[in-house]
């Protein structure tokens, strides 16, 4: 009986001592690590929705990311003379932190990219159709990534694998090449096309995400930074013939611009930024990328910039009087204004009497006599675009982190103007050419360009593409500082005097004088309330500089063209690319 109790204690304890064993290897699900957590597909869609959500961040597209390159473009202007000052005058100083908001959220967007991309494996084979879209979309947002860290900052860390986060040399990476950096833009979004479904497959699930047709739209924008025209010709071409998906214009350009299901992830759009519609919000701003309240608004602050100061916007951002006058140049067939300049500048204009919401700012009835101005000390006309000020919906602007429009980054309009363009780089002016154009042209109620009209002129089409119709189908979007950089705008003294006398602008008080026209020439003729942004470029500053605190903390980074003020202009030389001079159109 002594030996059975004995034997029943050592039985008992060992039974005891294997589950406390068993207890401390539990893992706690509530503190998962790197090491236990993304080895099921539904751990790893939790990564997907972290890397979507930080493209909304302060450097993303939320705000902060999204204007830089609003501003780098000849189309805005910095109408509060304060904020983005040094970004509107392409002179950021290295030591300007707001200049680095973009390298740190893009940073956490490839973050969560590399990891994810970590657990999936490199045969794509062996994935489930789950998977298969998990990394597509993984390999799309890191891609979207580079593309926006190479086109500010020139030569940033390009960082692929997860494991170099696991040592300090990892961490502390040296710069990448610029072409190093497109190189791998280009693989990303190439693969991405292969593993996502087009949006007709994906039905519901593709709302809101990127599908083969939206990697397959920046693969070719991606080619056409480095002039690789007939390559992207040839995406362009089957985007447009359908093999990723219906795509179509709206009939109504307005319906790009608004919030709500009815409008967003629309027949148009390739690819948006999704942002919860306003009064469905939480009350929080998140400014950066480490808050992380459950009561976020999960908006952005776009109309805050661009918001006139009399309707509780910030009034930092306006159009430029060259982009309002380009549209005043050409009228319908049928004789009224382009509709686009509705969506686009918040002006006052007879015509609008009785279209859309009529002659309107936030509800506000505007008169010929009350113009609106962006802001109240130094004027500017309204930026429209992705605001609410046409939508008839709000009566001021709710400033912060909470406007709910989409942000359409890729619109099917630029399929058909890109595929123009290349179609022009590679055979010159050709019918198929002037028909993509004309197509977003018809949706306008334009008339139609004409092949004669250019008479073999690849130069002159190329004016048309370049100055007249992207200005006026994007103007006050993101991109136009990516065009001017890949068109090599910066590095022609024709081309950089053009962008002189686009970005010139008055700065005045006096509300009447706001839509008047304005010459780059009365500068030096001492009219000092006009200004051009181009005056102050400093060579190199087409880009970003790698903020100084960056380089401090790493010892293995150094500058950019920005940070020495250096020319890129034997890139442009020694690749042996284009610059088309101007031409009087």
């Amino acid at each position: 009986m002594k030996l059975y109790r004995i034997s029943f204690a050592l039985l008992l304890g060992a039974g005891v001592l294997t589950s406390c064993e068993d207890k401390l290897d539990v893992t706690n699900p509530n503190q998962q690590t790197a090491a236990t957590f993304g080895f099921s597909a539904d751990d790893l869609e939790e990564n997907v929705i972290a890397a979507y959500n930080h493209i909304r961040m302060e450097g993303t597209y939320a705000r902060v990311g999204f204007m830089l390159d609003v501003c780098r473009g000849d189309e805005v202007w910095n109408a509060s003379q304060v904020w983005y000052m040094p970004f509107d005058d392409l002179n950021v100083p290295f030591t300007d932190e707001i200049g680095q908001w973009s390298w740190r959220d893009w940073y956490y967007t490839i973050n969560v990219c590399n990891f994810t991309l970590s657990r999936c494996g490199e045969d794509n084979n062996a994935l489930s159709d789950q998977m298969k879209h998990i990394k597509g979309q993984m390999l799309f947002l890191r891609g979207l990534g580079y593309y926006n860290l190479a086109g500010y900052y020139q030569n940033p860390i390009l960082i692929t694998d997860y494991n170099t986060y696991s040592t300090l040399e990892g961490l502390y990476g040296a710069n990448s090449t610029y072409d190093e950096v497109w190189d791998q833009v280009e693989k990303d979004f190439a693969e991405a096309m292969t593993l996502l479904p087009t949006r007709d497959a994906g039905g519901e699930w593709a709302k809101g995400r990127a599908t083969s047709g939206a990697a397959a739209g920046y693969y070719a924008r991606a080619l056409m930074m480095r002039h690789k025209y007939a390559e992207a010709l040839t995406v362009l071409k089957a985007i447009i013939n359908g093999q990723y998906g219906t795509y179509k214009l709206m009939a109504n350009y307005g319906d790009n611009f608004r919030e709500g299901p009815d409008y967003e992830n629309n027949d148009e759009s390739l690819f948006e930024v999704q942002f919860l519609d306003y009064g469905s919000q939480g009350t929080d701003d998140e400014w950066t990328p480490v808050n992380t309240s459950p009561n976020a608004t999960q908006g952005s602050a776009i109309e805050s910039n661009f918001g006139p100061g009399d309707c509780g916007g910030w009034a930092d951002l306006s159009a430029s009087p060259w982009l309002y006058n380009l549209f005043k140049q050409e009228r319908t067939t049928s004789g009224s204004l382009d509709p686009r300049l509705y969506w686009t500048i918040g002006t006052y204009e007879p015509e609008w009497e009785g279209f859309e919401y009529g002659n309107v700012c936030y509800t506000l009835p505007l008169t010929a006599d009350a113009p609106m101005v962006t802001n109240n000390n130094y004027g500017g006309l309204p930026v429209a675009k992705n605001t609410n000020l046409r939508t008839g919906l709000y009566d001021k602007v709710v400033t912060g982190l909470h406007c709910g429009i989409n942000l359409r980054m890729m619109r099917f309009s630029d399929v058909l103007l890109r595929a123009a363009e290349c179609e022009n780089e590679v055979s010159g002016p050709t019918q198929q050419a002037i028909d993509w154009i004309n197509q977003v042209r018809n949706r306008a109620g334009l008339a139609n360009l004409n092949l004669a009209d250019f008479s073999g002129n690849k130069d002159k089409l190329f004016e048309q593409i370049a100055n007249v119709e992207r200005p006026k189908e994007f103007g006050c979007e993101f991109g136009r500082g990516f065009d001017l950089i890949r068109w090599g705008f910066f590095y022609d003294a024709g081309r950089l005097q053009q962008l002189k006398e686009h970005g010139t602008f008055r700065r005045t008080n006096d509300r009447s004088r706001v839509k008047e026209p304005v010459n780059y020439s009365d500068i030096a003729a001492g009219d000092t309330e006009l200004k051009s942004s181009y005056d102050s470029w400093i060579q190199g500053h087409e880009f970003l500089p790698i903020y100084q605190g960056t380089l401090n903390d790493n010892p293995n980074l150094v500058g950019n063209s920005a940070n020495n003020s250096t020319s890129n202009a034997d890139y442009f030389t020694t690749n042996g690319w284009t610059i088309h001079p101007v031409v009087n159109l």
